[in-house]
């Protein structure tokens, strides 16, 4: 155990090292990509004075932050490097909180969609600049929510000592109770519930319009369609993260390296995964933003290029 090639819980510090630096490398090209479509978004009026961007951007600083915040928690529990139970709270409560605003605001973009497609004339009322902002509050505070339940139940049931105390940085260390655990365990499935619902109503909807369209306006429908489906994927992968903590809490009494591994790939396959779907999505699937993200990308040269 004295050289790098030492096994720590059956994975060798080489593998562990290799682990972590592909978990960089993919986070650091991720929120790159991010900020260059945060850029591209704030450079032309057509994007922020649009309802449909504005949530794309929201998702977009979401995912940043998510990616930042969740890659130093694992971090610490992969080299088992204890911190402050006050610190870590507050770590993993705002992980806690974007894990539910990104799904909450594909949900909302998912509802836009219907909105443009399947009730046009009210498209511009119901999915204006203003009910843009008004959703993203909404979207904030239903987030919240989770959080300062985990928090409340956490302050009436924890000693003071508690918080100078140093442990793994994890969600399971505010549950000191067993029904604080079911508690988030049907928060998560009551949002899961709700969003699987309103994207599946959604869908429905849509497929109908699309059916009777024709011409045009059938063409821009089944875009439409796709680009549900595509949020549905996304939504699904980030609602799954939701049931992650749960299936890491029964391994972590069992098995400290099971869980740990366990944990590396839940944040390689429902965190970043999802993550690299919105720049797909907008970025690159969306003509007039692709245009944009192009010209920008290559200072300018692209659009010299089609000109």
């Amino acid at each position: 155990m004295s050289n790098n090639s030492s096994l720590v819980g059956g994975v060798s510090y080489q593998q562990q090292v290799y682990r972590i630096i592909v978990v960089q490398i993919l986070v650091v090209i991720f929120v790159y990509i991010n900020l260059l479509l945060i850029f591209t978004f704030f450079k032309k009026e057509c994007f922020y004075t649009n309802a449909r961007y504005i949530l794309f951007a929201v998702t977009l600083l979401s995912d940043s932050m998510l990616l930042i915040i969740s890659t130093i928690t694992v971090m610490f529990a992969y080299f088992r490097f204890n911190i402050q139970v006050g610190l870590c709270m507050i770590l993993c409560n705002l992980l806690f909180l974007y894990s539910f605003v990104t799904p909450i605001t594909l949900t909302a973009m998912t509802l836009e969609r219907y909105v443009a497609i399947c009730i046009p004339l009210r498209h511009g009322e119901l999915c204006s600049t203003r009910s843009a902002m008004h959703c993203i509050l909404i979207i904030h505070g239903l987030s919240a929510v989770p959080c300062i339940m985990v928090l409340s139940a956490f302050f009436a049931t924890a000693s003071l000592s508690l918080y100078t105390k140093e442990r793994t940085c994890s969600m399971e260390t505010f549950n000191v109770y067993r029904w604080q655990s079911h508690m988030v365990s049907a928060m998560n499935q009551l949002y899961f519930l709700l969003m699987l619902i309103t994207i599946v109503v959604s869908y429905v909807k849509i497929v109908k319009v699309a059916k009777a369209a024709s011409g045009e306006n059938k063409k821009s429908t089944w875009k439409g369609l796709r680009t549900v489906i595509l949020h549905a994927f996304q939504l699904l992968l980030c609602l799954i993260q939701l049931w992650c903590p749960f299936i890491e809490a029964a391994l972590l009494p069992i098995d400290l390296q099971l869980y740990i591994d366990v944990r590396y790939n839940n944040y390689i396959m429902f965190i970043l995964a999802p993550r690299c779907l919105s720049p797909l999505i907008y970025g690159l699937r969306d003509e007039t933003f692709s245009h944009a993200l192009k010209s920008y990308a290559s200072f300018g040269l692209y659009k010299k290029n089609r000109i």
